[in-house]
């Protein structure tokens, strides 16, 4: 992008372009409120299945993750048995969502990542990455596939699964999303709402600001996502993709999972 390109007004007329633009970021600011309003009003549904995932510090149930607060979201952190590292779009998300955790927990919500991984892959790689988020597996509870972010080798197989409440075509075996879940005085758990896809995307601060800048998001090829550039933190200077699954791939084609 170069000025040739781009119309070069006066200040005058910047300000008009710009002041009938806010109008327009005014209304969408509006619709989106009353969206939000409506997602908390939607029907929750009883967790009667005893999930036990593996902690560091032993099993846990479900109802343990609240930690005294009423309110737990989940993030369904795409990093399957075997592998020796987690996807890179979730890690670019727990990059945000590590600052938010202080004001987060101030506010009657706790936070944890949950991957069907067994516990002893999942560690080694949370502390190459910096983070202190409660991160437990699922590896021995159907969780994952309740939840409809796993899908069983069948399903890989066939190219179709139900995700992000659809029927749909599901080339990889794992897939991310956010749940929410609320306990109530009586200890009860209810699932309240799940967001998969892009709808996890305003969690993504670093694609919020971008959003304002002259060239934007900037994916220009050849996946036209945030897999045309954005790496695990200690990455950026390491050359290599991300391949279609998410997981990174050096610049020899070595997988660094293992299949």
């Amino acid at each position: 992008m170069t000025t040739e390109s781009h119309p070069v007004v006066s200040q005058e007329e910047w300000c008009a372009a710009h002041a009938a633009h806010l109008a327009r970021e005014k209304a969408l600011t509006r619709q989106r409120d009353a969206l939000r309003a409506e997602r908390r009003a939607l029907p929750w549904m009883k967790v009667d299945k005893a999930y036990v995932f593996d902690s560091p510090h032993g099993e846990k149930r479900l109802a343990d993750l609240f930690e005294g607060r009423s309110q737990l979201i989940i993030k369904h952190f795409m990093f399957g048995p075997g592998w020796q590292e987690g996807c890179v779009g979730c890690s670019f998300e727990m990059d945000h969502i590590q600052a938010a955790l202080q004001h987060l927990e101030q506010h009657d919500v706790k936070f944890a990542a949950v991957s069907r991984a067994p516990l002893a892959e999942i560690l080694p790689f949370k502390e190459r990455m910096g983070w202190h988020f409660d991160w437990l597996s699922s590896y021995r509870t159907d969780f994952n596939y309740d939840f409809h972010v796993s899908f069983t080798e069948e399903q890989v197989k066939v190219g179709n699964g139900y995700y992000n409440f659809t029927e749909t075509d599901i080339p990889v075996g794992e897939l991310s999303g956010l749940s929410c879940f609320f306990r109530n005085s009586a200890g009860d758990v209810f699932h309240t709402f799940s967001a998969y896809g892009r709808g996890a995307e305003e969690v993504l601060g670093t694609y919020m600001l971008l959003d304002m800048t002259a060239k934007g998001r900037n994916e220009t090829g050849p996946n036209f996502n945030l897999t045309d550039w954005v790496r695990h933190h200690d990455r950026y200077d390491a050359g290599g993709h991300v391949d279609e699954t998410g997981r990174y791939r050096s610049e020899v084609g070595c997988c660094h999972e293992s299949e």
